[in-house]
């Protein structure tokens, strides 16, 4: 006679797959603590308001019609762009079978937009910097440009999005620094937005992850290519916008006078690329690594 045995088979869930799961929440938390920081210091702190400011009042923008064609532009984008992307996002999703990336990518829109102008709405910007004005912190003109970026890197095939980002980093780049530019926002007020849209969308990635689990995927060779160049920009960005600081600080306190309002403006175009360029290599790399259509996703859908 012959026994047979019967087993109990446990699947357990990899560890990898699980790190993979958490890692957005972990990103969303950096962002967040990011977003208090720059408040802290730039809206919180005197020499963090005049660095701020001067940076703000050196782009000597004194062109008016210039700046009405600015105007209706940036206001132009702000609304018909975020219109377009929702919309096209919504297509796509149902196109390529992947609602769950057209719900996050409206999560993503709503929530950041809706954060930033409640943060402006409620936040004061005490006078420590002799510069009287309303708070501007953080800037929706960032945050609408960014949150279009984001969801179109979203929704495409994880193929395009490198190269989509580096795009994308461009569009908001330029978006942002015309604002600073413009005399509309300082520099803090464009990285908040950036941390802001950034915290939303890691947060709807993880819901996305939860519902599609599994490891992650290597990143195709393009998107490689495209973090090493946003990564060299960012470290090259961030070094100047690290010692240009040091400097327009030194000119407030110690040493009047010793750089040019110019000088503190480009400082702030600096930091403006610097935070452009990390926000975007961390989304490209959240969004590149998606699971295989395999692990565990709905039948019917596509990777």
């Amino acid at each position: 006679m012959t026994a047979v045995e019967s087993r109990t088979v446990t699947t357990r869930t990899p560890a990898g797959s699980v790190w993979h799961t958490i890692t957005p929440l972990l990103l969303a938390a950096l962002a967040v603590a990011g977003t208090f920081a720059v408040h802290r210091l730039f809206v919180g702190t005197a020499l963090g308001q005049s660095v701020d400011t001067e940076a703000l009042r050196g782009g000597d923008f004194d062109h008016p019609r210039v700046s009405a064609v600015l105007t209706r532009t940036l206001d132009a984008t702000r609304f018909a762009a975020l219109a377009i992307v929702c919309v096209f996002a919504a297509i796509f999703g149902v196109v390529r079978r992947r609602l769950d990336l057209a719900v996050a990518a409206g999560f993503v829109v709503v929530s950041a937009n809706l954060v930033t102008q409640q943060l402006k709405a409620h936040l004061g910007r005490p006078d420590l910097d002799g510069f009287p004005a309303p708070n501007s912190w953080p800037s929706g003109h960032a945050t609408a440009a960014a949150t279009a970026a984001f969801v179109l890197v979203l929704v495409l095939p994880r193929a395009l999005r490198g190269t989509v980002g580096l795009a994308g980093a461009g569009y908001v780049t330029v978006v942002s620094v015309a604002t600073v530019w413009a005399e509309w926002h300082r520099p803090s007020d464009v990285i908040a937005a950036l941390l802001i849209v950034l915290a939303c969308g890691s947060l709807a990635v993880f819901g996305v992850r939860l519902r599609r689990t599994g490891p992650s995927r290597p990143i195709h060779l393009p998107n490689r290519l495209v973090m090493v160049v946003l990564g060299v920009t960012a470290a090259l960005a961030a070094a100047t916008a690290l010692f240009g600081m040091g400097a327009v600080a030194l000119s407030e306190r110690p040493l009047p006078d010793l750089v040019s309002g110019r000088f503190a403006f480009l400082t702030g175009v600096a930091g403006i690329v610097a935070a452009v360029a990390v926000s975007f290599i961390a989304w490209v790399r959240l969004t590149a690594g998606e699971p295989s259509a395999s692990a565990r996703t709905p039948q019917g859908e596509s990777a």
